[in-house]
């Protein structure tokens, strides 16, 4: 097969636990609040994990604001920056994620302005009220929708909302996922480092 039967690729990746520290963990940490510590990697139905986090703002008076100032603080994990720069020197990545427009800004400047494809969060009076997700199951279908323009699309993640994105892709693997996942899923190979996702990546684009 020439390069030109082939069809063209694209690589979607995670974004929290991936590349960057988990916010809602971060946010934890600094306020003190164990119970928003859980995440994707816990909790596999989005919307009930969103509506409890939500409770959990409203209850302890926690702003935008004051998320915002503990994210400006993090830097992407170590090596995330070399591995995405040598990864998009050979193809086009879009960042697939559950965070937010108003949480990604200063994460992806770091990271050299990737595309992130993410939700929206409804803010009054500097107070998160609710969020909009673009669309169900948006990662599964962000990658079906590559996929109906002729792409070949390569996915990783870590997480429980990120197998539906993986199942859905030609080729798909789990990064620095919990033991939990990585057991419900054996059919995905699991990495551990950057220098052993990014191989297996370029090898199946």
């Amino acid at each position: 097969m020439t390069s030109l039967d082939q069809k063209q690729s694209l690589v979607t990746l995670d974004v929290e636990g991936v590349l960057t520290p988990e916010i809602w963990i971060a946010v934890a940490e600094k306020t003190g609040i164990a119970e928003l510590r859980r995440t994707t990697k816990d909790e596999p139905d989005y919307s009930k994990l969103m509506a409890e986090r939500l409770a959990v703002l409203e209850k302890n008076g926690i702003t935008l604001t004051d998320i915002q100032t503990v994210i400006g603080g993090l830097s992407p994990l170590e090596g995330a920056r070399e591995f995405l720069d040598e990864l998009r020197q050979h193809v086009q990545v879009i960042l697939l994620s559950d965070t937010f427009e108003q949480f990604a800004s200063p994460l992806m400047a770091q990271l050299g302005y990737p595309t992130i494809l993410c939700h929206r969060l409804r803010v009054e009076d500097d107070r998160i009220v609710a969020y909009r997700a673009r669309i169900e199951d948006p990662k599964l279908k962000a990658v079906s929708a590559f996929q109906s323009l002729n792409y070949r699309v390569v996915a990783a993640g870590d997480s429980y909302n990120d197998i539906s994105m993986i199942k859905q892709a030609d080729a798909g693997f789990l990064f620095r996922s919990p033991e939990t996942v990585q057991s419900e899923f054996p059919q995905f190979l699991a990495f551990e480092k950057y220098d052993d996702l990014l191989k297996n990546l370029l090898t199946s684009i």
